[in-house]
């Protein structure tokens, strides 16, 4: 029998980029319904807040950061999810927030989970409630994002070179890029990367220079994923 609960909640999608590969944030449940059972941060709104404020209220708690100084990233609301049945306790509308981070410490879990960790998105089993379905709408619209917006650097360090932030399409992406072809599209579009005076030393080679995120917002052209690039025939053009 279901509950006679009624409420707004938050979820949150938290995306990082750790050893190479797309992670997500989960929790496991420490409390019914679904205890022990791993799902997508998550919690009601309090009275007192609206919907961005529970938000960043979840990801301070829920990345182990309660000052929210390391969660420099992006933080946008990606959808609402109200299936009658989705919560067996009620009626909960969830508005879903996608999160885009750098990559932080291990995740300290909040006061309703038993354990937290960062897990590969591709490797996710099973979701309590409708979060599988969340997480595939939070990693689509990552993939999306970066093709023709700056977000990709949310995932990178103040300062980070080209190929790191290579290695974030290709982790988002799930395909190897060129890297002549990604250095020359990323240096020459105006506004999207700052170059610091800082060389990185200690390799072979010529020492890779540090950038910073510039002003831009906008990929003009986008910088499309491979299944996306066609020419007028419909075919994949050349790299």
């Amino acid at each position: 029998m279901r509950g006679n609960l009624f409420a707004v909640a938050v979820n949150l999608i938290v995306l990082t980029v750790r050893s190479h590969r797309l992670h997500v944030l989960l929790i496991e449940r420490g409390e019914q319904p679904f205890l022990g059972e791993w799902a997508l941060p998550g919690g009601f709104v309090q009275p007192d807040e609206d919907l961005v404020h529970t938000g960043t209220r979840l990801l301070r708690e829920e990345t182990g950061d309660p000052t929210g100084d390391a969660v420099v990233g992006h933080l946008e609301q990606l959808g609402s999810y109200a299936d009658p049945s989705r919560d067996p306790r009620g009626r909960v509308l969830s508005v879903a927030y996608l999160a885009l981070v750098p990559d932080l410490p291990e995740p300290t879990p909040g006061s309703d989970a038993a354990a937290s960790a960062w897990r590969p998105v591709d490797e996710v089993g099973p979701l309590a409630f409708d979060h599988e379905q969340l997480l595939a709408d939070g990693v689509e619209r990552a993939r999306s994002k970066i093709e023709y917006t700056t977000l990709a650097a949310s995932f990178c360090p103040p300062e980070f070179t080209v190929t790191e932030l290579r290695r974030v399409y290709e982790a988002v992406w799930r395909s190897e890029l060129d890297p002549r072809n990604f250095q020359r599209k990323v240096t020459s579009t105006d506004g999207f990367l700052v170059p610091t005076p800082t060389l990185v030393t200690g390799g072979r080679g010529r020492p890779p220079r540090l950038f910073r995120r510039g002003p831009a917002t906008v990929l003009h052209p986008p910088m499309l994923r491979e299944s996306h690039r066609v020419n007028r025939n419909g075919d994949a053009p050349e790299q």
